[in-house]
């Protein structure tokens, strides 16, 4: 696993002493050692590294990588170009149209977001190929909620996109009154309809930092 060098370190750095730590290491070090794991080893804490906690102004939590070859590499709901484009993007693309006038992307890396502030963060950072939530439970879960509290504690506007029931359950974390946390369906097409579709949570996203005096998300993937 890439070790985080950013400021990160900050709000994280006293998880890595714990032993559900060194219990959660040494399982994924076994399990990349045993079967085929994504995303790359190299690849697991790409979201901190591609943001750090002080630049952070937008959070999408997304539950666990994806499952597919060549698709997960660290950043919720993000594949690189060539990969094809998963359906819950290809919805939350019909939705950044819908919201914005945004085009629709040939492709599906969001690294561009990332670059700008915005955390995409899976709840669980590892599983098994072909076995979607395969990593529940071993203990990422309380890293990312150590994640997610740092986020909590930082005093300044920052917004949180909560897609489906996971990603919602965290809502009770986050009771800082600087913040501002938006809810809706997930973007599968499973659930899109239900309420994903419509929510205008990134219009709502770049109103909240621009009267705040921050600078807008420019949420067009080229």
């Amino acid at each position: 696993m890439g070790a985080i060098t950013n400021d990160w370190l900050e709000g994280l750095n006293q998880e890595f002493a714990k032993p559900y730590y060194a219990s959660l290491y040494k399982t994924v070090k076994e399990e990349y050692s045993k079967n085929v794991i994504y995303p790359p080893a190299d690849d697991i804490f790409n979201a901190f590294h591609f943001t750090p906690l002080s630049k952070v102004k937008v959070v999408i939590l997304g539950q666990d990588p994806y499952h597919g070859p060549m698709q997960a590499h660290g950043l919720c709901f993000s594949v690189k170009e060539g990969v094809s484009v998963p359906p819950s993007l290809v919805n939350i693309y019909k939705e950044l149209k819908s919201d914005l006038g945004c085009t629709i992307p040939t492709h599906g890396y969001l690294k561009k977001w990332a670059d700008q502030g915005v955390l995409l963060l899976n709840t669980v950072l590892t599983v098994r190929s072909g076995a979607a939530n395969s990593h529940k439970g071993i203990g990422w879960e309380q890293f990312t909620d150590a994640a997610i509290n740092a986020v909590n504690a930082q005093d300044r506007p920052i917004v949180y996109m909560l897609w489906g029931r996971p990603a919602r359950m965290k809502e009770a974390m986050l009771n800082n009154p600087k913040h501002l946390v938006l809810t809706a369906p997930h973007p599968s097409p499973l659930s899109a309809y239900n309420g994903f579709f419509g929510c205008k949570h990134f219009s709502k996203a770049n109103e909240f930092l621009t009267e705040h005096g921050l600078e807008p998300i420019d949420w067009q993937i080229d």
